[in-house]
Order: structure tokens, then sequence, then C-alpha cells
């Protein structure tokens, strides 16, 4: 059931990507690794030659086998932001997952919808099995840092030099949050 966010600039709905979002969620990818390379381990590159049809892909297989969702934030006419969230694969990791992808476009930041897309995911975790979630984050990214404490995440750890970009390593910081025990 999609959530409904008033925001100043307008409504922000924040539902589970269907088949048909593919295309926008390929665009809004590529806008997230071009504007903001630092924060992502994926590289644009590989993901353009990808092009479309992995968004299809990755969705269809999370719906099949229960294993993940892809959530956006959508105003009547664009995708905003998006972020995506999966079951471990092992069965002695199936009450776990990953927060991955996490992106809402500049002018639409400041509005709280990586946080109502956030807890629309731990809203499709909970009721799924999954007992606690993950996610990496660089440590330079203050806002996301605040955005995922908001959120109830705390940092348990972190990897040091995880990514190289442009001749720079970072680290990342290692964030959990229990949501059923």
């Amino acid at each position: 059931m999609p959530n409904i966010l008033i925001t100043l600039h307008g409504e922000v709905t924040i539902r589970v990507a269907s088949k048909t979002d593919a295309h926008s969620l390929f665009a809004l990818r590529l806008e997230a690794l071009t504007l903001n390379p630092e924060s992502f381990a994926a590289d644009y590159e590989k993901t353009r030659a990808e092009g479309a049809g992995a968004w299809v892909e990755i969705i269809e297989n999370y719906e099949h086998n229960n294993t993940g969702v892809v959530i956006i934030g959508c105003t009547s006419e664009n995708l905003v932001g998006m972020l995506g969230i999966v079951r471990g694969h092992w069965p002695k990791t199936s009450h776990t997952a990953i927060l991955w992808g996490v992106y809402v476009q500049p002018d639409w930041r400041g509005h709280h919808i990586a946080e109502a897309m956030i807890n629309f995911g731990i809203d499709w975790a909970n009721p799924n099995g999954i007992s606690v979630i993950y996610l990496g984050v660089n440590r330079t990214n203050t806002s996301a840092i605040q955005c995922y404490t908001r959120c109830g995440f705390y940092i348990y750890g972190s990897q040091p030099q995880v990514t190289y970009y442009n001749g720079i390593y970072s680290d990342q910081y290692l964030m959990a949050k229990i949501i059923s025990s």
C-alpha cells in the first residue's frame, strides 16, 4: 500500500517499484552515479552498459523469490528517490537484509523522502521475517548518516578503503537497525 508524503514541493508517493518503473529507475540510478559517485560502490559505465533491463530483472527476482524490494518516491510526473532492500542469500542469513542504493534528487533533499522510503522498507522487512537491516555509508556523507540515525540505525563499525574513486580511497561506516528479536 503506497504512502503519501506531503512536502513543500508537493506530494510524493512512496511505493514498491514495478517493472514499468524500470526505465525511470535506470535513469535515476545513472543520475545518482553521476552526481554522487563517491556515495556508491556501483560504477556508472558498468551500470549504463547493463541497461534498464537489469532493473526489470532485479524487480522480477525480488518479487518471484520474496527476497527484496525496490522502493521509490515519485511525484505525479517523476521518480525523485529510490532505494533497495535485499534479504540475506543463505538460510542462516535470511533473517537479515541489506539496504542499498539510497538516493534522492538534489532538489528534493531535506523533505524527509529518504526517511519515508527507509521506513517503508522497514515496514516491508518486519512481516517478512527480517530482524536486522544493515547498510554501509561513506564516512563523509554526514547528511545520510544523520538520516539513517533518525531512522534508528546505529554505527557498529567501519571499513577502511571500501571504494576508490578519482584517486581517493573512502572509508565507510557500517550501520544496523534491529527491527525484531
